[in-house]
């Protein structure tokens, strides 16, 4: 007699949405209830009463921001990414592309990320500029102040006085968002986005908008709906989800990077960087252009290497 059990079917992509919602709120709770523990395990209690040591306003509690924000990426976007396919009774290797990447087009990852830096600066400082008009006055005050709070929480976070701290900042900020958000926002909401409207480009932009969103970051908006588009299509295309936590890693560790470098070299106003220009109109013009071929020759590697691949099997 055959007791092995056939897999079902999956929930249908409405049920996997609530999944993930539930799952993303129910990790944050837990994950950051961890965190103040290990936090009050590290000060005292009385740390509790100071909103201000949570928010790391002080040096010395810079470690408690730093734990809060650790928390936030594992219960935010990587538990709901690993526990939803256990919830539709799949291995996670089979529910996600997380085949081998090529070297090839992790080079042109590499690439993409480079060409399009000058373009994505014009990109920022454009939006940047937004502004409303009178009558919603009160919320692009609310904006404002959202955008406040991030670039203080930033700066704090990139404080850096030695290749240490460097390293931290670089698995902080860059290496467990990379993983986390793209197994979240490439890996299970657009993969069930996918399901849900039957189209992969409207899955990706959907994506990305949520992406952008829930940062809170309401004048870096549109460049960062611009990357996870970005790395929606990479994801898509290359059929490995390790071409999007490269590009995601590159991004975010180039600002960890030029953060670090300015501070090492005295630049004192290194946290306005990338509120000013360093290209002009031509070099804008340029970038995109050249983003556009790489792209395109990206997708083009891609198609080629998984031809290759089917015929080889």
């Amino acid at each position: 007699m055959n007791f092995i059990l056939k897999p079902r079917e999956e929930d249908s992509p409405y049920g996997q949405v609530a999944y993930i919602a539930g799952l993303a709120l129910a990790g944050l709770l837990i994950f950051s209830v961890i965190a103040i523990l290990v936090i009050v395990a590290m000060y005292g209690i009385q740390i509790l009463g100071n909103p201000a040591a949570l928010s790391g306003a002080e040096p010395r509690y810079i470690p408690a921001l730093q734990l809060l924000v650790i928390a936030s990426s594992l219960g935010l976007f990587l538990f709901p990414a690993l526990v939803l396919p256990l919830t539709q009774r799949r291995r996670i290797s089979d529910f996600y592309w997380l085949s081998v990447p090529s070297g090839q087009l992790f080079f042109l990852v590499f690439l993409v990320m480079i060409v399009s830096l000058p373009f994505m600066e014009w990109v920022t400082l454009s939006n940047q500029q937004m502004s409303f008009p009178s009558f919603l006055k009160s919320i692009e005050d609310w904006m404002r102040e959202k955008e406040d709070e991030a670039l203080r929480t930033t700066i704090l976070l990139l404080k850096m006085n030695g290749v240490k701290d460097l390293l931290l900042n670089l698995f902080i900020v860059a290496l467990l968002p990379a993983v986390a958000e793209e197994l979240m926002f490439r890996g299970a909401l657009q993969r069930t986005l996918g399901r849900l409207f039957g189209n992969h480009h409207v899955a990706i932009w959907i994506a990305a908008i949520v992406f952008s969103a829930i940062h809170l970051q309401f004048y870096g908006f549109i460049p960062r709906l611009l990357l996870g588009a970005g790395f929606g299509y990479l994801y898509f295309w290359g059929r490995s989800i390790w071409y999007a936590v490269l590009g995601h890693f590159l991004n975010n560790a180039y600002a960890v990077t030029i953060a670090w470098y300015m501070q090492q070299n005295h630049i004192t106003d290194w946290a306005k960087a990338d509120s000013e220009p360093h290209f002009g109109m031509l070099g804008y013009a340029l970038s995109f252009v050249l983003l556009i071929f790489a792209i395109a020759f990206f997708r083009r590697q891609a198609l080629n290497t998984k031809k290759t691949t089917d015929k080889a099997i």
